[in-house]
């Protein structure tokens, strides 16, 4: 889709022919096609059914009211913020902060400068590419926020911040050949957005979840985010550390957060040792990707009074059922060296049909073990492949119930 296109898409005809795609069935494109081709132009009509596809896509970001008043391009919603961890990002400027003006550098189609002018800030969106301005300015005016959201097209090195109290960059992490793992060949590099923070009361910085944190600067709070059980990114908090004494030094060291949604339940880390390992105990916990990105399982194992099985390994054991929004508990019934023929046995002595399959520290491939296990009875379990101690494991167990507490 073009800027020409785009412009049609927004005129009478076309939020016409929008508004007749209500409910569309992609399996039905073609004979839709025809039919509308009949009375409108090949070009609006095709750009209106791609926006109609795209709108179905973005539902599981931005949530069906939204997403069906939006406007998206195909790169602009892959990289777009799901709206729930946005929303949450936005809070945490506004409440926790007191941010009343930012600066939202790499803004896309607009998905965060939206979170963020519903919590109350006004925000200056800026990107570079003509099209993506024209959508997000199209989106404030969809969602009745365009008088707190400027969208300017921009290149954000150009962008003077000297009036905003806090800045928020999201740098273009896929190139032609797919994702970006270099957070220095970002667009724009993440060096470049960190003296870009610096020059700031408040800033955040997305960076992909796996990000080393070798990589994050000393001043700078690294907070590992997931919703609904996946993890979705790693922000880069500026700001958050005390208040710098006479020697110009920080007087505290920057927070590591691991954040779930919805909640928010937030954990971070208090810079305690880690606990020892400890043999494999009645109930096995699985803590989030969040925690384990943020390198904060420890923690976890404290919160339950247990233990890891392992020293490289994220999984914390103990003798107490525990509930917690950081793990997945689980009751083990069985602890077994990793032994083909003596799993397949067990599964097949207990009726197990029904295989829930983990790995953690082992390179057996559970798809390939499955076809292997040759599953047959009407039961379930879940099945650990592990180390423990160092040696190869098999943990079979059951999930515990979730209480709500």
């Amino acid at each position: 889709m073009d800027r020409d296109a785009f412009a049609a898409l927004l005129g009478d005809e076309g939020q016409a022919l929008l508004a007749s795609l209500d409910g569309y069935e992609p399996e039905n494109e073609l004979a839709v096609a025809t039919r509308l081709r009949r009375d409108h132009p090949a070009e609006l009509v095709s750009a209106a059914l791609a926006q109609a596809r795209l709108r179905q896509r973005a539902v599981a970001k931005f949530g069906a009211a939204d997403a069906a008043r939006m406007y998206f391009t195909p790169d602009g919603l892959e990289q777009a913020t799901r709206a729930s961890v946005a929303a949450y990002r936005a809070e945490r400027f506004a409440w926790e902060r007191g941010v009343r003006r930012l600066a939202d550098l790499c803004c896309g189609v607009g998905g965060d400068a939206i979170a963020l002018a519903r919590a109350g800030v006004s925000v200056l969106a800026v990107d570079r590419d003509p099209l993506t301005c024209e959508v997000a300015r199209a989106n404030a005016g969809a969602l009745g926020l365009a008088d707190r959201i400027e969208v300017r097209c921009e290149d954000v090195g150009d962008v003077d911040i000297s009036g905003y109290d806090a800045v928020f960059v999201d740098p273009a992490r896929r190139g032609g050949k797919g994702r970006i793992f270099d957070p220095e060949a970002y667009s724009p590099p993440l060096s470049w957005a960190v003296e870009v923070a610096r020059r700031v009361s408040h800033a955040a910085l997305k960076v992909a979840p796996g990000i080393p944190h070798e990589a994050v600067p000393p001043d700078a709070g690294a907070e590992w985010i997931s919703d609904g059980g996946e993890v979705k990114e790693a922000v880069l908090w500026f700001g958050e550390a005390g208040e710098s004494g006479e020697s110009g030094a920080r007087a505290e060291t920057p927070p590591v957060r691991a954040t779930l949604l919805p909640g928010p339940h937030s954990l971070t880390s208090r810079g305690l040792p880690d606990p020892p390992p400890g043999p494999v105990g009645r109930y096995l916990y699985e803590p989030d990707g969040a925690v384990v990105r943020a390198h904060l399982v420890a923690e976890v194992a404290r919160q339950l009074n247990g233990r890891l099985i392992d020293p490289t390994i994220a999984y914390v054991t103990g003798d107490e059922a525990h509930v917690t929004p950081y793990a997945t508990g689980y009751e083990i019934t069985d602890v077994l060296p990793f032994q083909l023929k003596r799993l397949r046995a067990l599964l097949r002595e207990r009726g197990v049909g029904v295989a829930t399959i983990k790995k953690r520290g082992s390179a057996v491939e559970p798809a390939e073990l499955r076809k292997k296990l040759k599953l047959e009875g009407p039961h379930a379990c879940t099945v650990f492949l592990t180390r423990v101690a160092g040696a190869p494991t098999v943990l079979l167990g059951r999930p515990l119930a979730r209480r709500t507490t």
